[in-house]
């Protein structure tokens, strides 16, 4: 079997390093890291490295074996000629950096969240995608994390219900965090599309200056969805998702460390208690990062979108900036699509 072979940008922290930070930490299964994760995997093949900082490339090859290091992550392209290319940089664009990469003729394309820093940037990564016939997506590993992807599987198949609430736990910032959460109430939903939203930024007196913030703030949000499910955010907890339905509940506790279901006993036409069953953890549990490498080489075998397509997260990304165009405009509620496509909110 001939395996996919890729190439980085960006050699730091979620290119190469981030395991020697998580190791200690169960809720991550290692690798976490896009070089680890090719290193582990059948599918693929790490073949170059590109980062304009010489210490990191140097650090890159020493630890991984890899001689192909580059300052011009165009020039590795263009002599590599990878078959996966993954963003991985830190204080660069991530949409400029996609643009470039899918015109270069890259057919997999894997991007460091959040795709991009206004509805502008994002509308051209994702035309240059689909222009390109590209396969994309973005690290929002929770989908492809097992307590998530059994969680999912028990909603499918009716344990709890028909879904008609969801919740996030934990205070977190727009772009870099709850794209997260955005992103997995979402897949646990099975990928609904958002209607309309109430949001604000924190603290609640903060203002654009010309359409424009300079730094990620926190946020909280109320979600309605197609089909009228509405999801919500607390600023409290640690990283907890519950997803309400008619029969019960799932719920996913401590970074996704566990999983419960709470099933509704029906011996009281009054009063209706929950018995909660606490779910083992996977025997085999496999590294997220390597499942989404591997889908995204898989996609692109057989002529499929991958699990987190470029539609959906485009979809992510607009619902993160109605958030914040909610906050702008003073709104009691927002209706989608995004109106201000270059209101901007700094995040690499």
């Amino acid at each position: 079997m001939s395996s996919t072979r890729v190439a980085i940008i960006g050699l730091g922290r979620m290119g190469s390093t981030i395991d020697d930070e998580v190791a200690d930490y169960p809720v991550f299964v290692l690798p976490y890291s896009i070089a680890g994760a090719c290193v582990a995997s059948e599918k693929l093949e790490l073949v170059a490295g590109a980062d304009l900082l010489p210490e990191k490339r140097q650090a890159f090859t020493e630890r991984w074996g890899v001689k192909a290091t580059y300052e011009d992550f165009r020039e590795m392209i263009e002599r590599e000629s990878p078959d996966m290319v993954c963003i991985c940089t830190k204080g660069v664009n991530h949409s400029e950096l996609t643009i470039a990469v899918a015109g270069l003729g890259v057919p997999m394309i894997f991007c460091e969240k959040a795709m991009a820093c206004s509805m502008a940037e994002a509308d051209a990564a994702k035309a240059a995608i689909e222009n390109a016939g590209a396969r994309f997506l973005t690290g929002v590993l929770r989908r492809w994390k097992t307590s998530y992807q059994e969680a999912r599987e028990r909603i499918v198949a009716g344990d709890i219900g028909e879904p008609r609430r969801a919740i996030h736990f934990a205070q977190t910032n727009l772009l870099h965090g709850h794209v997260h959460s955005i992103d997995t109430l979402m897949f646990l939903l099975g990928d609904p599309k958002a209607v309309s939203l109430w949001g604000e930024l924190h603290p609640r007196d903060l203002k654009f200056e010309n359409g424009r913030l300079e730094s990620d703030p926190t946020s909280i949000y109320q979600i309605a969805f197609e089909g009228g499910i509405e999801a919500t955010t607390i600023q409290s907890g640690n990283w907890d998702f519950e997803i309400h339905g008619t029969e019960g509940v799932v719920r996913i506790a401590n970074n996704g460390a566990h999983l419960s279901i709470r099933k509704r006993l029906d011996y009281s036409p009054k009063f209706k208690p929950y018995v909660e069953t606490h779910l083992p953890p996977p025997l085999l549990p496999r590294s997220a990062t390597v499942q989404m490498l591997e889908d995204l080489a898989d996609a692109h075998a057989e002529s499929r979108q991958t699990a987190g397509d470029i539609e959906q997260v485009h979809h992510c990304t607009e619902i993160l900036f109605a958030i914040a165009e909610c906050h702008h405009l003073g709104l009691h509620r927002h209706t989608l699509p995004v109106q201000n496509r270059d209101l901007y909110v700094f995040h690499v």
